[in-house]
């Protein structure tokens, strides 16, 4: 039921959370009447209508009908309608053998027919030569379409939805945002609902919510009063997607669970799979590993029965979260071990640079410090291009999106230009009148015109923010961090003065979520966040690496001066208060703290070092600061030598 969508602009924290949806109903109406009641057919039963087709093509194989070229045209509509159904149902090799079939049945390009398989074709493609030759193929067609005609708008809405699976939001949001103009008409149509559908998902992708939900919205409305219950199972996950991405946790599992309902109500075993493979993820994040095991296991068992390769892999890197979570880090590795058995190269290459950060942590917490460091290497590599071109494509997006509306203003103008040279040509009388008109026309232009340009400065201001700011706590994000700790290491290799770093665990940071709620763990971070400002100096960076940890990089400072920063940091935190229960439970850290020096190469590396004193710290019983072992091997002053540590 719910397709991939390769997205996100919050890799590491959101995983695999992006999915994008299935095909609705056909985008072209047949002229058929028995065939167009299946095609509406799909969006509220697609098993039910992809066993009338195939009931009434093995009719058509048994006895053809006497008009040969008719015979040909119904069988190959009738296997557009069975691709469209098992898109829907998430068998894309089957839609697009049935696609196949039919195309190969009627070749010519300006055959609505043909059309509508080619669209049922392209919904199933994802690799990335898939999508270029179905863009490809996309646009021939279009060609020889009228331009404005409704097999115009499909295609151009099919080529957006590519475009988006391709990650260039630049591009389908101009394409998709044409399709959604051109599609307005007095009576909203479907083709206008495929395209509120597909500006959601890109929408999401660029982080602006607000826009995603109300284009949602009108999916919803427009499923539930068409009693669509399959497109509404859909629009009902993607909601909940929307939500879950929002940090709206509770709403999104009201969400998943209605989807589940439709589905259950359908017997559709991949919607159902789906749901609980979401629903496992957010309770994953609130810490509820009970329920959310039970979940991912039915995901796993109907995923399997079904032969959904990628979406077993998805589902068993959440199981994995969950061993690791609750303790059982071998299992953990095991498991994540298989899920890259290919190096990732089965995977979409923006879900699998958060896998290699979980098998980091297994490698890590069973002491197969190496395998973890090369783990580290690998994430970083696969974040750090994954962001690079995310902040590429984000620009793009954005400058898009101002000339979209720039360009619609500007025909608007010339709209409202050409009416009043027209009437005044028909009217002297009036030409007064109509002049006032169009300096009122233009004087309203200028203030939208205006009012955009306000919009989008907002906009990217908005879009910075969130790109270096965590919401929560109001330290850098990880990407910020990481950009401030990059550059403190190259002024250190300048400079000679070493810049130390510490990496920060909050001590059991699940024992309190799981006693007092999420609120109160979100309480004791804020919190941990202004020790950090009263502690450290002006030059030092704090920031949020993950969950509970933190990333401190404190520049031009020694060993000893770092030890003491903690020492002071670790005070202010005994003070914070949790609500009394009798557990036993406080507030404490662990960290491991790393220095650079003349042999030290990059980053991940000084990182990686912090993150093995840091498990030392945690395996010796918490609420501990170790220091990496290389740092003592260069240690000159009695309080280094006084602090030495075994590791």
């Amino acid at each position: 039921m719910f397709r991939r969508l390769f997205l996100l602009p919050v890799l590491t924290l959101l995983g695999w959370a992006s999915t994008a949806p299935a095909a609705r109903a056909s985008c072209l109406d047949s002229l058929s009447p028995d065939i167009h009641q299946l095609q509406q057919l799909i969006a509220q039963d697609a098993t039910k209508a992809l066993n009338q087709t195939q009931a009434l093509l093995g009719a058509l194989q048994r006895e053809p009908l006497a008009d040969a070229t008719l015979n040909t045209a119904r069988t190959a509509a009738l296997y557009a309608v069975e691709a469209q159904a098992y898109g829907i149902l998430e068998l894309d090799a089957d839609a697009r053998a049935s696609a196949a079939k039919g195309l190969a049945l009627v070749p010519s390009e300006s055959d609505p027919v043909h059309v509508e398989l080619l669209l049922s074709f392209a919904d199933s493609v994802y690799d990335s030569a898939g999508l270029a030759a179905a863009i490809k193929s996309i646009e021939a067609a279009r060609r020889l379409q009228p331009r404005g005609s409704r097999a115009d708008t499909c295609l151009l809405l099919n080529r957006g939805l590519l475009e988006h699976r391709q990650n260039r939001e630049d591009l389908a949001i101009v394409t998709l945002t044409q399709a959604y103009r051109a599609s307005i008409a007095p009576v909203v149509t479907e083709p206008h609902i495929m395209a509120a559908d597909y500006l959601s998902l890109v929408m999401r992708s660029m982080g602006d919510y607000a826009q995603a939900l109300a284009l949602n919205q009108e999916t919803v409305d427009w499923d539930a009063s068409h009693d669509n219950t399959m497109a509404l199972s859909v629009s009902r996950f993607m909601r909940g997607q929307i939500l879950k991405m929002m940090a709206n946790y509770d709403a999104a599992l009201g969400e998943y669970a209605k989807a589940r309902m439709l589905s259950v109500s359908l017997g559709d075993q991949q919607g159902i799979a789906f749901a609980d493979q979401r629903t496992c993820e957010v309770h994953i994040d609130q810490g509820q590993y009970a329920s959310a095991k039970r979940e991912c296991a039915n995901a796993l068992r109907l995923f399997g029965a079904a032969d959904a390769a990628d979406s077993v892999k998805e589902t068993q890197v959440l199981l994995a979260r969950i061993d690791l979570g609750t303790g059982h880090p071998e299992r953990a590795l095991a498991t994540l071990d298989m899920v890259l058995d290919q190096a990732g190269r089965d995977m979409p290459p923006r879900d699998v640079g958060s896998i290699y950060e979980w098998r980091a942590r297994a490698n890590a917490a069973v002491h197969e410090f190496r395998d973890a460091y090369n783990d580290l290497q690998e994430y970083v590599k696969r974040y750090t291009g994954a962001n690079d071109a995310e902040r590429i494509q984000q620009a793009g997006a954005l400058r898009a999106r101002f000339e979209t509306d720039r360009e619609i203003e500007r025909n608007d103008l010339l709209k409202r230009d050409l009416l009043s040279s027209q009437e005044q040509s028909n009217r002297q009388a009036q030409r007064l009148r109509w002049n006032a008109v169009v300096v009122t026309a233009g004087i309203c232009v200028i203030a939208l015109l205006i009012y955009f340009l306000m919009a989008n400065r907002r906009y990217r201001q908005q879009l910075v923010k969130l790109a270096s700011v965590d919401s929560l706590t109001g330290l850098p994000n990880r990407r910020r961090t990481a950009e401030l700790a990059e550059a403190a290491l190259q002024a250190a290799s300048v400079t000679r003065i070493p810049v130390t770093i510490a990496l920060i665990d909050m001590d059991h940071f699940k024992a309190i979520n799981d006693r007092w709620g999420h609120a109160t763990g979100d309480h004791v971070l804020k919190e941990f966040a202004q020790a950090g400002r009263e502690a450290l100096r002006e030059s030092d960076v704090l920031g949020r690496w993950g969950g509970e940890e933190f990333l401190l990089v404190m520049p031009d400072t020694p060993l000893e001066f770092a030890l003491s920063s903690l020492e002071r940091l670790r005070a202010l935190v005994f003070a914070i208060r949790l609500p009394s229960s009798g557990s036993g439970l406080r507030v404490s850290l662990s960290a491991g703290i790393a220095t650079s020096d003349s042999d030290t190469r990059s980053l991940d590396e000084l990182i990686a070092r912090a993150d093995a004193a840091l498990y030392v710290a945690k395996n010796e019983g918490r609420d501990l600061v170790r220091v990496a072992r290389d740092e003592y091997m260069i240690s000159s002053t009695g309080s280094r030598r006084a602090l030495r540590l075994p590791m």
